[in-house]
């Protein structure tokens, strides 16, 4: 299993960039599941369903599941939100993961970057990020730079830079 991350600014076009890849990838017969990091709270079940009155109730733990998928709930309730390599292990195997977010972790990444956006590189200060996705290509960059809309150039670096994990 392959890992990568994509990240950038608020606004700058993560997670439009993540489906596109995984369009992209998916479409070269590769399977590849995805890691979304979220900043503040967050339901997917809602108010009144069964699976909404289980956790509020105090469900550690709610599975629901049907013909066509299932989901599992993890109530962290007082404990500290876990680590991404902890995360990563809930996984089924696939041929890649990508990770959305998670700018602090030491896994390698593209940054998203659009000029609108008017924000600094994240990638001046963070060996990590290996290459940048941006509809405006900076000039003195040393790393490599992608047209946000080459998809499937940026789709081959990350095949070919992505490590196995773990």
């Amino acid at each position: 299993m392959k890992l990568y991350g994509v990240t950038g600014w608020k606004n700058n076009g993560k997670t439009t960039l993540v489906e596109r890849l995984v369009t992209e990838i998916t479409g070269r017969r590769l399977t590849v599941s995805t890691v979304k990091h979220a900043h503040h709270g967050f339901d997917i079940d809602a108010p009144g369903k069964d699976s909404h009155r289980h956790r509020v109730a105090g469900a550690h733990e709610v599975l629901v599941a049907s013909g066509t998928r299932w989901a599992l709930l993890h109530e962290l309730r007082d404990d500290d939100e876990p680590p991404l390599t902890e995360l990563l292990q809930r996984l089924s195997p696939v041929d890649l993961v990508i990770v959305e977010g998670y700018k602090r972790e030491a896994h390698p990444k593209i940054e998203v970057r659009r000029e609108a956006a008017a924000r600094p590189l994240i990638a001046e200060g963070d060996a990590t990020i290996r290459a940048l996705a941006t509809d405006t290509l900076i000039d003195g960059f040393s790393r490599p730079q992608f047209n946000l809309d080459a998809v499937a150039e940026i789709a081959d670096f990350i095949l070919n830079d992505a490590p196995s994990w773990p």
